[in-house]
């Protein structure tokens, strides 16, 4: 993976031109002469970077080219860095910067040199480099051009051999896609097969296929392997050959000498008046498909294509262009994973007892995933049962038996492949999730943020940066090279994973090629070289001092010692652009931060630092500065020096047992945050009420995507309002009072943001503000302490896109009553606090859609809403705090229950605060006990807030 390095070097060079750099004069020529040679050398290297597991020559000319991208990077960073120190004013400024300036140029001369010595070393393996490219055109030409791939070619093929004995799980997947394709419409639709690399897409498809029943309906079939190097004429060859067998004629032999066009019209006539199936087996871009498409007559015979691709993107498409379904391959369910494990392990036999543990443990490494499972259960089959230390020596060492176990081969073939058709720009953002440990949930924003600083990401035009990055992650997704752990309440992806064999593969990668470094165990294999250091949950395997003056990137995740940077890398890492540190053990901010002139990204994120110094201002690169849950309630005003920063994070939320509302605390500062043009997220600040200054100031921050500000009083409001109008950007806005009876002012804003998805409201309002009802993009809804007089369901039932509404201390009426097409898209509703409320009605048509709710509180409500028996799609409905009269009316055994009414609900819970802890009885339990259900469960606050959120 050496193209990134030298694309992300040439841009650096490029920019030292742009941007003026002073450069000496044996510098600057040494660089430009370096630009050429680098730029001469990265179309071929995008060719190098998919083949080179297959020629160790390649392989070790891209491992020359990396280091030379990395040490001239290094150069050129040290060169700037030595002209960007300030040494003060006055005299002893003065003398600094001479004998400063003495030291510089000593150093500039010896930069020269290495420079030079670097072009040196380049013009020989750019001798290497043309000897190489002539060598793989001689391949491409003819002799030998699919070489690199026919292992795996014949190892796919072995799918299709397979017998069905040899096969778990697939009976209800394999009838479901044969319903697909033998019924449906008459015109001709695509049936897609998508899941990860190893999942058995090619296998089920070959099942399918071969089905009597699907012989029987499709006289003409034909089965096209596309793969990752497809060349579209021998595949629509491929296509006419099997086609003319398919009517047993005799293949012309002018199709050896036909254009693709001709050969397209050729596959058209044959399938015009037949009923047909074509298997495109392992597309893996839109355009292989889109190269054969209209080859595919749609005829009104019921004809079917079937695909088979990595790529959900692919899948998705072409089901929607042929009004076809999409089959999400899933992994094996436990009982199947097992049945498959031991039946390749022990032969179909049980697992000894004494060996059970170490299986199942192995089999969790395995996710459901059959290729894994299959090649781990060789591995495995070959050990002697009666020594289990061999057995535990493989469960302990995957990741080494995944890089040098023969059996394990083809398994790291096919999940490389995914890897390897990664265009360059995502390769470093796929590799960088090696950093993360193992069954660590990957937060989605702090992902973003951290490629961003790491200069992963290319500019697009109309896009700022992190939605770029956004759009990177989607690709890795839709690849199915990431998995969506969980996601909020209005659909967005809150926290990722990687499959934990997958991430033994990068990490085995991102240690080859000097990306990174991971410190999680003694045996750990480290090099001096690499570009990022993890450090996982404890520092007794950090070598001691290590040299890192190389180092860009810095995690400490979860270290349960003491952290003390200058103890740990006494050399300093002063080329650093990230520092993250979250929920480690840290009291003080690290001084050692001061001399990081590059870094833009530091996290403190749950750590027990109380203050920030006054020289957080030196750091004008910094771009994210998050101290979420950290003890900071004050920022200097020296933060208002740094103009890059793009979020600001600073908050803690302030649980409280009998609420369900998270309490937020923010941080005070003083000056002109106005000055902060590029801040995207601001959480949360604390409005001054000396003057109105700083909700004023909120107005020039027109970049804002995310605005929380705290501590409002009514006097602030037509400045708020002016405010919030010129934040056309905003996405998410979090509004709160200094206290509960203090009115929020709101009526001013005459044009709202947009694009606002997200409105977070506490305080009293004196009424529903005119504009909410207007908000088209608007998901998420909270409202608190609002007191209102009106029902404020009729101005929100009509918004459009709503999807989670939250509803506290809201409305001091006694009836809440949901209108018949209101809340068409609802899935969660809450509703907290209604001090006078006696009645819920839910006319028939009203929130269609509901999954959940929840309601709290509300003491004079002693009935379950009534129409609930209309809300068909519910899932779950919560009770918390309730009087217990309500509940005893759902119980089935007593006389004109309600039970009816809630019946068709899964999961029917209702929660009370008793002795210090929260339980929680099950509709399901009434009647079996008096009083009490069953035994109570214990929850703790927090999962019960999460929960229900």
């Amino acid at each position: 993976m050496a193209e990134s390095p030298v694309t992300f070097l040439v841009d650096k060079l490029a920019a030292f031109f742009e941007n003026d750099v002073k450069l000496l004069r044996g510098v600057r020529e040494e660089v430009v002469c370096l630009k050429g040679d680098l730029e001469q050398m990265k179309a071929f290297l995008r060719i190098a970077d998919a083949l080179q597991e297959s020629d160790e020559e390649l392989s070790v000319w891209v491992r020359q080219v990396r280091d030379i991208a990395h040490e001239t990077e290094d150069l050129l960073d040290e060169y700037t860095l030595l002209q960007a120190h300030d040494h003060g004013h006055g005299l002893y400024g003065s003398l600094c910067r001479f004998a400063c300036c003495i030291k510089n140029v000593k150093a500039c001369y010896r930069i020269a040199a290495e420079l030079k010595n670097i072009n040196l070393r380049l013009r020989k393996i750019n001798e290497v480099h043309k000897r190489l490219r002539h060598k793989f055109n001689k391949l491409e030409q003819g002799s030998g051009s699919a070489g690199a791939l026919i292992t795996w070619q014949d190892r796919r093929d072995d799918a299709l051999l397979l017998d069905k004995s040899d096969l778990v799980g697939i009976d209800e997947r394999k009838k479901q896609l044969v319903e697909w394709l033998i019924k449906g419409g008459s015109g001709r639709e695509v049936v897609s097969l998508t899941g990860q690399g190893g999942m058995g897409k090619t296998t089920l498809a070959k099942q399918v296929y071969d089905d009597d029943e699907v012989k029987k309906n499709f006289k003409v079939r034909a089965w096209i392997t596309v793969s990752q190097s497809f060349e579209i004429e021998d595949v629509l060859k491929d296509m006419v050959e099997q086609l003319f067998k398919a009517i047993r004629r005799r293949v012309p032999p002018s199709v050896q000498n036909m254009s693709n066009n001709r050969l397209k019209m050729t596959i058209k006539e044959l399938l015009q008046r037949r009923r047909y199936l074509i298997v495109l087996d392992d597309v893996w871009q839109l355009h292989a498909w889109r190269s054969v498409q209209y080859a595919l007559p749609n005829n009104s015979f019921g004809s079917r294509v079937m695909l088979t691709t990595r790529n959900t993107d692919v899948a998705s498409t072409a089901g929607i262009e042929s009004d076809g379904k999409t089959y999400v391959l899933e992994p094996l369910p436990l009982a199947e994973s097992w049945e498959l494990f031991c039946r390749k392990t022990f032969q179909g036999n049980t697992c000894p007892a004494h060996l059970e543990e170490i299986c199942k443990y192995v089999l969790r490494k395995c996710e459901g995933l059959p290729l894994a499972i299959v090649a781990i259960s060789g591995v495995l089959a070959t050990k002697d049962t009666r020594r289990i230390d061999e057995w535990d020596m493989v469960a302990r060492s995957l990741g080494a038996e995944i890089d040098g176990n023969d059996k394990l081969k083809d398994m790291k073939k096919v999940l490389s492949l995914s890897f390897n058709d990664l265009p360059y720009y995502l390769k470093s953002c796929f590799l960088y999730l090696s950093m993360f440990p193992e069954d660590h949930l990957i937060e989605r924003m702090r992902l973003i943020r951290l490629w961003v600083a790491e200069g992963f990401i290319e500019a697009k035009e109309g896009k700022v940066l992190e939605e770029v990055a956004d759009d990177y992650l989607n690709d890795l997704l839709n690849r199915n090279l990431m998995q969506v752990a969980t996601t909020t309440s209005d659909g967005r992806v809150k926290t990722l994973r990687i499959h934990d064999l997958l991430r033994e593969i990068i990490i085995s990668k991102s240690r080859d090629q000097n990306f990174a470094t991971i410190v999680k165990e003694q045996s750990v294999h480290s090099s001096d070289r690499a570009r990022r250091l993890s450090v996982n949950y404890t520092l007794q395997y950090l070598q001691p001092n290590r040299s890192v003056s190389q180092l860009r990137s810095l995690f400490m995740f979860e270290v349960v010692e003491k952290v003390v940077l200058h103890k740990l890398f006494p050399s300093g890492f002063r080329l650093l652009a990230v520092l993250d540190l979250q929920n480690s053990h840290l009291k003080k901010f690290p001084v050692e931060v001061v001399s990081l002139f590059y870094l833009k990204y530091l996290s403190l994120r749950d750590t027990k630092v109380k203050t920030v110094p006054r020289f957080i201002g030196k750091l004008q690169n910094l771009e994210t500065l998050d101290l979420k849950h950290s003890q900071v309630t004050d920022l200097p005003v020296e933060i208002l020096k740094l103009h890059r920063l793009r979020h600001l994070l600073l908050y803690r939320n302030e649980f409280i047992y009998n609420e369900l509302f998270n309490s937020k605390s923010g941080f005070k500062i003083m000056g002109n945050i106005g000055v902060l043009q590029s801040l995207q997220k601001l959480c949360f600040i604390e409005a001054n009420h000396g003057s109105c200054n700083t909700v004023k100031e909120v107005g020039n921050l027109t970049q804002l995507r995310r605005l929380g500000i705290l501590k409002l009083r009514r006097e602030d409001g037509k400045v708020l309002c002016s405010s919030i109008q010129k934040l056309t950007n905003l996405r998410a806005l979090s509004i709160a009072s200094v206290e509960e009876g203090e009115i929020i002012d709101l009526e001013h804003l005459s044009t709202p943001p947009v694009l606002l998805q997200r409105l977070y409201m506490r305080g009293r309002l004196e009424m529903l503000p005119h504009w909410i009802p207007s908000l088209q993009s608007l998901v998420k809804l909270s409202l608190k302490w609002s007191r209102l007089n009106d029902d404020p369901l009729i101005y929100l039932q009509h918004i459009p896109n709503l999807a989670h509404l939250i509803l506290c201390q809201v409305f001091t009426g006694d009836n809440l009553r949901f209108r018949a097409g209101g809340f068409r898209k609802l899935k969660i509703l809450g509703l907290d606090d209604f001090e006078e409320l006696r009645c819920i009605q839910l006319e028939p048509g009203a929130m269609e859609f509901l999954e959940n709710l929840s309601i709290r509180q509300c003491q004079f409500l002693e009935k379950v809403p009534y129409g609930i028996e209309n809300l068909t799609k519910l899932k779950l409905l919560e009770f918390f705090d309730m009087p217990a009269e309500l509940f005893n009316t759902l119980r089935p055994d007593v006389k004109d229950s309600d039970y009816w009414r809630v019946a068709h609900i899964p999961e029917v819970y209702s929660t009370y605060w008793r002795e210090g802890e929260w339980k929680v009885y099950n509709l399901e339990s009434l009647g079996e006990g008096e009083n009490c259900p069953l035994p109570s469960t214990l929850i703790r606050p927090h999962d019960l807030h999460t929960r229900w959120k």
